[in-house]
Protein backbone atom coordinates (compact mmCIF):
# COMPACT_ATOMS: atom_id res chain seq x y z
CA UNK A 1 0.00 0.00 0.00
CA UNK A 2 2.96 2.32 0.49
CA UNK A 3 3.58 2.29 -3.24
CA UNK A 4 -0.01 3.37 -3.94
CA UNK A 5 0.54 6.45 -1.75
CA UNK A 6 3.92 7.22 -3.33
CA UNK A 7 2.43 6.83 -6.81
CA UNK A 8 -0.47 9.15 -6.02
CA UNK A 9 1.89 11.82 -4.64
CA UNK A 10 4.20 11.38 -7.63
CA UNK A 11 1.37 11.89 -10.11
CA UNK A 12 0.34 15.11 -8.34
CA UNK A 13 3.97 16.31 -8.29
CA UNK A 14 4.41 15.56 -12.01
CA UNK A 15 1.42 17.73 -12.88
CA UNK A 16 2.43 20.50 -10.48
CA UNK A 17 6.10 20.61 -11.51
CA UNK A 18 5.60 20.12 -15.24
CA UNK A 19 6.46 23.71 -16.22
CA UNK A 20 9.60 24.04 -14.03
CA UNK A 21 10.78 20.64 -15.23
CA UNK A 22 10.34 21.66 -18.86
CA UNK A 23 11.97 25.04 -18.32
CA UNK A 24 15.00 23.81 -16.37
CA UNK A 25 15.39 20.03 -16.46
CA UNK A 26 19.05 20.21 -15.43
CA UNK A 27 18.05 21.45 -11.97
CA UNK A 28 15.96 18.32 -11.47
CA UNK A 29 18.75 16.08 -12.77
CA UNK A 30 21.21 17.65 -10.33
CA UNK A 31 18.70 17.27 -7.49
CA UNK A 32 18.31 13.56 -8.37
CA UNK A 33 22.10 13.10 -8.38
CA UNK A 34 22.38 14.85 -5.01
CA UNK A 35 19.62 12.62 -3.65
CA UNK A 36 21.61 9.57 -4.76
CA UNK A 37 24.79 10.92 -3.18
CA UNK A 38 22.97 11.67 0.09
CA UNK A 39 21.39 8.22 0.05
CA UNK A 40 24.72 6.47 -0.48
CA UNK A 41 26.35 8.59 2.22
CA UNK A 42 23.54 7.73 4.61
CA UNK A 43 23.84 4.05 3.77
CA UNK A 44 27.51 3.88 4.67
CA UNK A 45 27.89 6.63 7.27
CA UNK A 46 24.42 7.12 8.67
CA UNK A 47 22.03 10.08 8.85
CA UNK A 48 19.16 11.26 11.10
CA UNK A 49 16.53 8.54 11.45
CA UNK A 50 13.62 10.55 10.05
CA UNK A 51 15.62 11.53 6.97
CA UNK A 52 16.84 7.96 6.47
CA UNK A 53 13.26 6.66 6.70
CA UNK A 54 12.31 8.83 3.73
CA UNK A 55 15.36 7.72 1.73
CA UNK A 56 14.68 4.08 2.63
CA UNK A 57 11.15 4.18 1.25
CA UNK A 58 11.74 6.41 -1.76
CA UNK A 59 15.22 5.38 -2.95
CA UNK A 60 16.36 2.15 -1.33
CA UNK A 61 13.03 0.44 -1.98
CA UNK A 62 13.00 2.26 -5.35
CA UNK A 63 9.40 3.39 -4.94
CA UNK A 64 9.93 6.92 -6.25
CA UNK A 65 11.82 5.87 -9.43
CA UNK A 66 9.24 3.14 -10.02
CA UNK A 67 6.38 5.61 -9.61
CA UNK A 68 8.04 7.95 -12.11
CA UNK A 69 8.51 5.08 -14.58
CA UNK A 70 4.83 4.20 -14.17
CA UNK A 71 3.87 7.79 -15.00
CA UNK A 72 6.18 7.75 -18.03
CA UNK A 73 4.73 4.49 -19.34
CA UNK A 74 1.12 5.52 -18.74
CA UNK A 75 1.66 8.74 -20.70
CA UNK A 76 2.18 6.48 -23.70
CA UNK A 77 -1.18 4.72 -23.34
CA UNK A 78 -3.46 7.60 -22.41
CA UNK A 79 -5.78 8.92 -25.16
CA UNK A 80 -3.64 11.26 -27.28
CA UNK A 81 -6.15 14.09 -27.18
CA UNK A 82 -6.68 13.94 -23.43
CA UNK A 83 -5.51 16.83 -21.29
CA UNK A 84 -3.30 14.67 -19.00
CA UNK A 85 -1.51 13.22 -22.02
CA UNK A 86 -0.99 16.59 -23.70
CA UNK A 87 0.21 18.16 -20.43
CA UNK A 88 2.73 15.50 -19.44
CA UNK A 89 3.89 14.29 -22.86
CA UNK A 90 6.11 17.36 -23.17
CA UNK A 91 8.17 16.24 -20.15
CA UNK A 92 8.08 12.48 -20.67
CA UNK A 93 11.79 12.27 -21.49
CA UNK A 94 12.72 14.49 -18.55
CA UNK A 95 10.67 12.38 -16.14
CA UNK A 96 12.33 9.21 -17.40
CA UNK A 97 15.80 10.71 -16.89
CA UNK A 98 15.00 11.72 -13.30
CA UNK A 99 13.68 8.21 -12.63
CA UNK A 100 16.78 6.72 -14.27
CA UNK A 101 19.15 8.74 -12.09
CA UNK A 102 17.29 7.93 -8.87
CA UNK A 103 17.16 4.21 -9.67
CA UNK A 104 20.96 4.08 -9.95
CA UNK A 105 21.27 4.65 -6.19
CA UNK A 106 18.98 1.71 -5.51
CA UNK A 107 20.92 -0.53 -7.88
CA UNK A 108 24.29 0.53 -6.46
CA UNK A 109 23.37 -0.41 -2.88
CA UNK A 110 21.72 -3.72 -3.71
CA UNK A 111 24.49 -4.60 -6.15
CA UNK A 112 27.09 -3.99 -3.45
CA UNK A 113 25.04 -6.13 -1.05
CA UNK A 114 24.24 -9.17 -3.19
CA UNK A 115 27.01 -9.34 -5.80
CA UNK A 116 29.82 -10.33 -3.34
CA UNK A 117 27.53 -12.93 -1.79
CA UNK A 118 26.79 -14.47 -5.18
CA UNK A 119 30.39 -14.38 -6.36
CA UNK A 120 31.68 -16.05 -3.19
CA UNK A 121 29.05 -18.78 -3.30
CA UNK A 122 27.32 -17.67 -0.13
CA UNK A 123 23.93 -19.09 0.71
CA UNK A 124 21.28 -17.26 -1.29
CA UNK A 125 17.67 -18.18 -1.99
CA UNK A 126 16.79 -19.16 -5.55
CA UNK A 127 14.31 -16.30 -5.91
CA UNK A 128 17.01 -13.81 -4.90
CA UNK A 129 19.42 -15.22 -7.49
CA UNK A 130 16.73 -15.07 -10.18
CA UNK A 131 15.80 -11.54 -9.12
CA UNK A 132 19.45 -10.47 -9.29
CA UNK A 133 19.79 -11.89 -12.82
CA UNK A 134 16.68 -9.98 -13.87
CA UNK A 135 18.14 -6.89 -12.20
CA UNK A 136 21.29 -7.18 -14.32
CA UNK A 137 19.16 -7.26 -17.47
CA UNK A 138 17.21 -4.28 -16.16
CA UNK A 139 20.44 -2.40 -15.52
CA UNK A 140 21.58 -2.96 -19.11
CA UNK A 141 18.22 -1.82 -20.48
CA UNK A 142 18.14 1.10 -18.08
CA UNK A 143 21.53 2.38 -19.19
CA UNK A 144 20.55 2.22 -22.87
CA UNK A 145 17.16 3.84 -22.33
CA UNK A 146 18.50 6.45 -19.94
CA UNK A 147 21.39 7.60 -22.11
CA UNK A 148 19.25 7.79 -25.27
CA UNK A 149 16.62 9.86 -23.45
CA UNK A 150 18.93 12.88 -23.38
CA UNK A 151 18.21 15.28 -26.23
CA UNK A 152 21.91 15.63 -27.01
CA UNK A 153 22.10 11.90 -27.71
CA UNK A 154 18.74 11.74 -29.43
CA UNK A 155 19.74 14.43 -31.95
CA UNK A 156 22.77 12.36 -32.98
CA UNK A 157 20.70 9.25 -33.71
CA UNK A 158 18.58 8.40 -36.71
CA UNK A 159 14.90 8.83 -35.88
CA UNK A 160 14.11 5.22 -36.74
CA UNK A 161 17.01 3.88 -34.69
CA UNK A 162 16.04 5.99 -31.70
CA UNK A 163 12.44 4.82 -31.92
CA UNK A 164 13.53 1.18 -32.06
CA UNK A 165 15.77 1.66 -29.02
CA UNK A 166 12.94 3.26 -27.06
CA UNK A 167 10.77 0.21 -27.70
CA UNK A 168 13.03 -1.53 -25.18
CA UNK A 169 10.94 0.29 -22.57
CA UNK A 170 8.24 -2.35 -22.96
CA UNK A 171 10.35 -5.38 -21.96
CA UNK A 172 12.02 -3.19 -19.33
CA UNK A 173 8.67 -2.36 -17.73
CA UNK A 174 7.52 -6.00 -17.76
CA UNK A 175 10.82 -7.18 -16.30
CA UNK A 176 10.41 -4.66 -13.48
CA UNK A 177 7.19 -6.45 -12.58
CA UNK A 178 8.92 -9.82 -12.76
CA UNK A 179 11.69 -8.50 -10.50
CA UNK A 180 9.14 -7.29 -7.96
CA UNK A 181 7.29 -10.60 -7.95
CA UNK A 182 10.48 -12.58 -7.44
CA UNK A 183 11.33 -10.51 -4.39
CA UNK A 184 7.83 -10.39 -2.89
CA UNK A 185 6.23 -13.70 -3.85
CA UNK A 186 7.92 -15.91 -1.18
CA UNK A 187 6.73 -13.67 1.65
CA UNK A 188 3.29 -13.28 0.07
CA UNK A 189 2.92 -17.04 -0.34
CA UNK A 190 3.75 -17.51 3.34
CA UNK A 191 0.97 -15.14 4.37
CA UNK A 192 2.92 -11.89 4.68
CA UNK A 193 0.26 -9.17 4.77
CA UNK A 194 2.50 -6.34 3.56
CA UNK A 195 3.96 -8.44 0.74
CA UNK A 196 0.52 -9.65 -0.33
CA UNK A 197 -0.83 -6.10 -0.41
CA UNK A 198 2.21 -4.93 -2.40
CA UNK A 199 1.80 -7.73 -4.95
CA UNK A 200 -1.88 -6.81 -5.34
CA UNK A 201 -1.10 -3.12 -5.91
CA UNK A 202 1.74 -3.79 -8.34
CA UNK A 203 -0.34 -6.35 -10.24
CA UNK A 204 -3.23 -3.89 -10.59
CA UNK A 205 -0.92 -1.14 -11.88
CA UNK A 206 0.86 -3.36 -14.41
CA UNK A 207 -2.31 -5.19 -15.52
CA UNK A 208 -4.08 -1.89 -16.14
CA UNK A 209 -1.13 -0.71 -18.20
CA UNK A 210 -1.16 -3.86 -20.36
CA UNK A 211 -4.90 -3.48 -20.99
CA UNK A 212 -4.52 0.20 -21.92
CA UNK A 213 -1.55 -0.60 -24.15
CA UNK A 214 -3.56 -3.23 -26.03
CA UNK A 215 -6.52 -0.87 -26.40
CA UNK A 216 -4.23 1.87 -27.71
CA UNK A 217 -2.62 -0.54 -30.20
CA UNK A 218 -6.01 -1.69 -31.52
CA UNK A 219 -7.21 1.89 -31.94
CA UNK A 220 -4.05 2.92 -33.77
CA UNK A 221 -4.30 -0.09 -36.08
CA UNK A 222 -7.93 0.71 -36.89
CA UNK A 223 -7.02 4.32 -37.58
CA UNK A 224 -4.25 3.25 -39.99
CA UNK A 225 -6.60 0.83 -41.75
CA UNK A 226 -9.24 3.53 -42.07
CA UNK A 227 -6.70 5.93 -43.52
Amino acid sequence: MTFALVLACTVVACFALRNPLKACPMAFYVAAVLADVAFLAGTFWGMPRDVWSAFFVLVQKCLLPLALFVVVMYIGVLPQGSRPCRWLKAVRAELSIVAWILSLGHMAVYGATYLPRLLTGGRTDANVVASFVVALVLLALLLVLGVTSFNAVKRRMRAETWKNVQRLAYPFFLLVYAHLLLMLAPSALHGGIAATASVAVYSAVFAAYIVLRLVRTVRERRARDAA
